[in-house]
């Protein structure tokens, strides 16, 4: 009895309030997330810059001379709508990569990550609850800053008696699927900062794989290297919204192969992540 006794008060008792389980670990990223001024910045930064160009191109392209441009009341229509609606993709991209890295690499240059590897000894779930996490985060907040988008580009358009209902296919989906690549570009950058373990370092890293890997390819005249652009993580995100249905729209790829192609770049950048995270010291 007196063994046991011993071996009771001896046992590392469970701190207060504390939640090793997922849902816990979730609940302590979406603090985390939400408590940063980067976080808050960044997503105001996407629907400001939405906005913004959806207003611009749809000015610009109803006000091109007669002949110039390809915008008909009759054909054509949701096209130009959705061209003018997600123009600020392209810039909104760029905002969700940095966010993506900083969600993980201000922890390790604070120091912040021990204390979590401490509540979460297994570390893989915390990395799992941040994905999660951000995902959600960035793709409500894409749905938004495109919706935001389509609004001042159909205000625009609708001067000119030039309309694209939400509801239709050709709109609808192109929308969603900006949503959809912009929480991919955060979740990749999230597994390049986690591996690289540096704002600066993972930053660069992801600007040069959206920006500078295609330039360079485009660059070198030889046909393989034509050939692996179909399959670099920004052409196959601009396939995903770029088309106007589920079905292949003259694109090499239709719109779930681009979806796999960019899935593949993420799930490499978590998994390479993931193993790092486990091998490395804190």
């Amino acid at each position: 009895m007196t063994t046991l006794s011993l071996q009771s008060e001896l046992r590392p008792s469970k701190p207060n309030g504390a939640d090793p389980s997922f849902g816990g670990a979730l609940r302590s990223e979406w603090i985390k997330l939400r408590s940063l001024r980067s976080t808050v910045w960044s997503y105001a930064i996407v629907i400001a810059i939405s906005l913004g160009m959806a207003a611009l191109v749809a000015f610009a392209l109803t006000t091109m001379p007669e002949g110039s441009a390809a915008i008909d009341a009759t054909d054509g229509t949701a096209g130009s709508v959705v061209q003018a609606s997600l123009a600020g993709v392209l810039f909104a991209q760029l905002v969700a990569g940095v966010l993506g890295v900083l969600v993980i690499s201000g922890e390790y240059t604070t120091g912040m990550i021990r204390s979590t590897f401490a509540a979460i000894p297994t570390r893989l779930p915390a990395l799992a609850a941040k994905a999660v996490v951000l995902f959600a985060a960035t793709f409500l907040v894409g749905i938004v800053a495109n919706l935001a988008g389509y609004v001042a580009a159909s205000l625009v358009f609708a001067g000119e008696g030039i309309s694209a209902p939400l509801a239709e296919p050709a709109v609808f989906w192109p929308i969603l699927g900006a949503a959809v690549w912009l929480a991919m570009v955060a979740l990749f950058a999230l597994g390049v900062g986690a591996v690289v373990r540096s704002s600066a370092g993972g930053i660069a890293a992801v600007l040069g794989v959206l920006l500078l890997l295609p330039i360079v390819l485009q660059l070198i005249p030889a046909e393989w290297a034509q050939d692996l652009v179909p399959y670099l993580f920004s052409t196959a995100g601009s396939g995903i919204y770029s088309s106007s249905s589920l079905e292949s729209v003259g694109d090499a790829f239709g719109v779930w192969a681009n979806l796999l192609v960019a899935g593949i770049w993420v799930t490499v950048s978590l998994t390479a992540a993931a193993v790092l995270m486990r091998r490395r010291d804190a």
